[in-house]
């Protein structure tokens, strides 16, 4: 077999992009897959593969095993008629004669550093009993005597997940990383693979990017010193909430123990990507670790994108609270500085404000020419019909006024030709016209008001933009497709350009106090 040269790198992350595209070769668009998969063995941490037969979920398993050196593999393909024999191996008939029960388990899952469970839904209870206890802790109790198994990691595959109530959800929960392998959508990857011979299961993997066993140990050690980011921390806040939110018929419960473990598979992410925090890019891989059926896949994958995109970058600063103090300022400024609505030239009568007008009725009889009728003031938004009233507040039966929406007035006079006027009431001042003789401190005193939330702005948008400037070129991943990774620069992008908005309302409101 040919052996491929070590690269001429001392970086960590070279070493494992170069692990990924040789045990991906040929394996198309199942890159990403193996690279999550890759990820979670790197952890400590179980991988499912859920899809139909014949998606090479157990190629993927075959091909990661060849990532370590000096590794023992098993594989195993369950149905109902599986014994513990079969997986754990057969019982000793030299120490059953001695009057002891232990399993000889050389070449079976408790001395494997790597194995693969196929249909794994369909073995026996008294299998997945005894596997929960060796996925959970790394021990398998044989006879009387607990061994450590040398498990890095399972991967298990199957076209179905558990059903509810079948006591299987404790299990379940132990493969924190869950990922859908489906048959090749693209036209191009679709004819290369009729075009070319079948993927062999031994991927050509140098000695030189195999990883030893004392070296995953002491990574083990070193992810756990790696940082939770703030904007990490806050995308998970947003994803609980958001899953609080569901109705419960989408059956999204993520357990405290699963949480605590997707963020060993952050931590993870940033480690081989040569970073000491997290960030955006490695939060979107939560989309693999909390849905639990294919039937909410779709809703958690659009709940953490959204999260992530939402996030943007921890300027320091509360958005909310910033927008509430503004949102308050610039209704003080219009109330205290401006009119809120149009102000009427009215005349007072018994304590209440009218309209005045003065009609020119020919055929009034009761009604002598060039007396003034009023008009309350309360009528304008009304369009219904009413009785005005004259100088000392008495009805005019005779007429009757009705107000169209666009402030004119019609008074019909209710005897002989029946005249009809139209009448327009004079403003004294338009709404949003500045109020005269404001009081100076008080301008002033808006005015600071509104140049401190401007500074605080742009101190934010400073601090946002030289993170994004840094993070920029750090968004990407060993782990996350470029596409996905986009998510958060288009979120903090947008996040940019929000601040610029508010920072430009807040000249706006400058400007009416000056």
């Amino acid at each position: 077999m040919k052996i491929n040269k070590l690269p001429v790198t001392n970086s960590l992350r070279d070493r494992i992009d170069h692990l990924i595209k040789a045990i991906s070769t040929g394996m198309y668009e199942r890159e990403e897959v193996i690279a999550v998969s890759l990820l979670a063995a790197l952890c400590g941490q179980n991988t499912f593969l859920y899809g139909p037969p014949g998606t090479a979920k157990s190629l993927i398993s075959r091909r990661l095993s060849c990532a370590f050196h000096n590794k023992v593999y098993f594989e195993y393909l369950m149905n109902r008629f599986s014994t513990p024999e079969e997986v754990f191996g057969p019982v000793s008939i030299k120490a059953l004669k001695e009057d002891h029960y232990i399993r000889k388990t050389d070449s079976y899952l408790p001395k494997a550093d790597f194995a693969f469970l196929d249909e794994i839904w369909k073995s026996s209870p008294a299998i997945l009993n005894t596997l929960l206890t060796l996925i959970n802790e790394r021990v398998f109790k044989n006879g009387e005597t607990i061994e450590q198994v040398p498990l890095k990691a399972l991967l298990a595959a199957s076209n179905e997940t558990p059903d509810i109530n079948q006591g299987l959800e404790a299990l379940y929960d132990r493969f924190i990383v869950r990922l859908m392998v489906q048959p090749i959508s693209e036209l191009e990857h679709f004819e290369l693979l009729l075009s070319s011979k079948p993927s062999l299961a031994e991927a050509n993997v140098s000695e030189g990017l195999r990883i030893k066993s004392e070296e995953w140990d002491a990574w083990l050690q070193q992810i756990h010193s790696v940082a939770l980011s703030s904007e990490t921390l806050t995308i998970i806040h947003l994803i609980r909430e958001k899953i609080s939110e569901l109705d419960k018929s989408s059956t999204v419960y993520v357990s405290d123990r699963r949480w605590q473990r997707a963020a060993i598979l952050m931590k993870a992410a940033a480690f081989f990507n040569g970073r000491a925090e997290t960030n955006h890019s490695d939060a979107l891989l939560l989309e693999h670790c909390i849905w639990t059926h294919e039937s909410n896949y779709k809703t958690v994958q659009e709940i953490v994108r959204d999260a992530v995109k939402q996030s943007g970058i921890d300027s320091g600063i509360s958005l909310a609270d910033i927008d509430r103090k503004k949102d308050a300022l610039d209704a003080e400024i219009n109330d205290e500085l401006f009119h809120s609505s149009d102000i009427y030239k009215t005349e007072k009568i018994g304590g209440r404000e009218f309209l005045k007008f003065s009609p020119n009725f020919y055929r009034w009889n009761d009604y002598n020419h060039g007396k003034q009728i009023y008009i309350s003031v309360d009528k304008i938004k009304s369009k219904d019909k009413f009785i005005p009233v004259d100088q000392n507040g008495n009805e005019l039966n005779h007429v009757d006024c009705q107000f169209h929406g666009q402030g004119t007035c019609k008074i019909h006079f209710n005897a002989g030709n029946r005249d009809v006027f139209d009448f327009k009431p004079d403003i004294l001042f338009h709404k949003g016209d500045r109020k005269e003789k404001v009081n100076d401190r008080l301008i002033k005193s808006l005015s600071i008001a509104v140049s401190e939330i401007k500074n605080e702005l742009q101190s934010a948008l400073k601090v946002v933009i030289d993170k994004f400037s840094a993070l920029d070129v750090q968004l990407t991943s060993l782990f996350v497709p470029t596409e996905k990774s986009g998510l958060a620069i288009a979120g903090i992008s947008e996040q940019i350009e929000n601040l610029k908005l508010r920072i430009k309302d807040c000249e706006r409101l400058e400007e009416l106090c000056q």
